[in-house]
Formats: structure tokens, C-alpha cells, sequence
């Protein structure tokens, strides 16, 4: 019986830990939201931190952003294995389309804890810098999440 208490409690710890982690994101969200745009990596790179650095594969996606750099909408685009997600550009192009966005900030986690950029991460965003760019949709940033570090592409110039 004590064994199905402890599940319980260990159950109830990791829902209570998940709610907190929700809850920050969404504050952080309604700050950027609060700002009318995003202004720097930083602040950015916050609110991503909340929203994906925790997860334990790595998901890949995108903030959808206005003309002025509002958000219009976050998504998490596709999800991998411990140490990669596969990106399609056709699947960003049409989300940024729908969205009708003007640019996109892109993300995704480490789930390794490392927040150095890989050369597939390199390339996926060179790839999609291009792709967006014919249809007018500026790529700002591409930010890592690894535990509580974070790396912006746009900040290292490969942006």
C-alpha cells in the first residue's frame, strides 16, 4: 500500500511541477505580449526557455510575428528523439502563410543540456532563412534552449 502512495505522491509532484512550468510560460508569454514586440534576444529567449527547455525530446518551432515583431502565434512545428527533430521548410512556409507573418523567430531545445549550435542546426536555419525569404517572411533569430542556457544564431551573426 505504501508503494501505491508514493506513486501517488510522485505522480502528484511531477502534475504540480508541470502546472508551475505552464503557468511561467504563460506569464512570460503575456509580458511579451505586454511589450507589443519582441525587442531583443533576451526577453525571447526567456519566455522559450519556459516553454520548451524542460522537455525531454527535442521539438522544434516557431514564433509567428507581425510586421513590428508582434507575436501572432507560437507553435511547436515538429517533434524528435533525444537529439534531433527532422524540419520540414514546405511545413514552415505554409504555417508562416496561414499566420500571414511577416517574420519568424525560430526555436527548439537540447534536451542534452548543451546549447551549442550543431551544423545540422546551422544548416536547417540557413535552409529555412532562404526558403522564407522568397515568400517575404524575415527569419530574426534562431534561439537553442538547453537547461537554463540559451544560444541565439542572430547574436553569434549566422542569422
Amino acid at each position: 500500500m505504501k508503494r501505491a502512495n508514493d506513486s501517488r505522491a510522485q505522480y502528484q509532484l511531477m502534475m504540480d511541477e508541470e502546472g508551475i512550468l505552464l503557468a511561467a510560460e504563460k506569464i512570460l508569454e503575456q509580458r511579451l505580449l505586454r511589450q507589443g514586440a519582441i525587442q531583443d534576444p533576451t526577453s525571447a529567449a526567456r519566455y522559450l526557455t519556459a516553454r520548451c527547455a524542460h522537455l525531454p525530446n527535442e521539438i522544434f518551432g516557431v514564433v509567428f510575428l507581425d510586421s513590428r515583431h508582434r507575436i501572432i502565434a507560437t507553435e511547436h512545428l515538429f517533434t524528435g528523439t533525444i537529439d534531433g527533430a527532422e524540419v520540414h521548410p514546405r511545413v514552415v512556409a505554409q504555417k508562416a502563410l496561414q499566420h500571414n507573418a511577416a517574420a519568424v523567430l525560430l526555436f527548439h531545445n537540447h534536451p542534452s543540456g548543451n546549447p551549442e549550435p550543431s551544423s545540422a542546426d546551422r544548416a536547417v536555419t540557413a535552409r529555412l532563412k532562404e526558403v522564407l525569404g522568397m515568400l517575404d517572411v524575415r527569419v530574426i533569430d534562431h534561439i537553442i534552449c538547453a537547461g537554463t542556457q540559451t544560444t541565439s544564431l542572430a547574436t553569434l551573426g549566422w542569422v
